[in-house]
């Protein structure tokens, strides 16, 4: 089936109907400085990304909690939404989406489907909540007398 032309631009042949790119999404730049995983020389300045980023959390503002959350929805929000310092209010809608999801799956999680399982996973990415094992760790807040100068 060769492509043709129509209004809408070309229609692709049944083999090749989507043209999306393979692989992993890209990672938003304001990630990369929290998970430490920038680099100038591929990411430009980081000081430049980083004032985009207050920029952006400047215009929508602080992401608050939805009063209508309970229970685990509510739990899963203060574990893991309220700590994501990264997430401006532009972000809320996603992050009801998981929280939701969250407590579906904390309710009966041997009937949450792996359909729905992949939605938690992909909502979990888009917020950046999933790569807690790549961020570096926090400092030691407890001085240890005899080690720590």
């Amino acid at each position: 089936m060769a492509p043709e032309n129509s209004r809408f631009g070309k229609i692709a042949s049944r083999k090749s109907s989507f043209d999306m790119t393979r692989g992993r999404k890209p990672k938003p730049p304001h990630l990369r400085l929290v998970d430490g995983s920038h680099r100038a020389d591929r990411h430009g300045d980081a000081a430049e990304v980083r004032e985009a980023a207050t920029a952006a959390a400047a215009a929508f503002g602080r992401l608050q909690r939805p009063k209508h959350l309970k229970g685990f929805a509510k739990q899963a929000w203060d574990r893991w939404i309220t700590p994501a310092a990264w997430l401006d209010a532009s972000r809320e809608p996603a992050a009801v989406i998981f929280c939701e999801l969250w407590s579906e799956f904390r309710t009966a999680p041997t009937q949450f489907p792996a359909a729905r399982h992949t939605q938690l996973r992909g909502v979990m990415a888009d917020l950046g909540l999933s790569d807690e094992r790549r961020r570096p760790l926090k400092p030691a807040t407890v001085r240890d007398e005899f080690f720590d100068d």
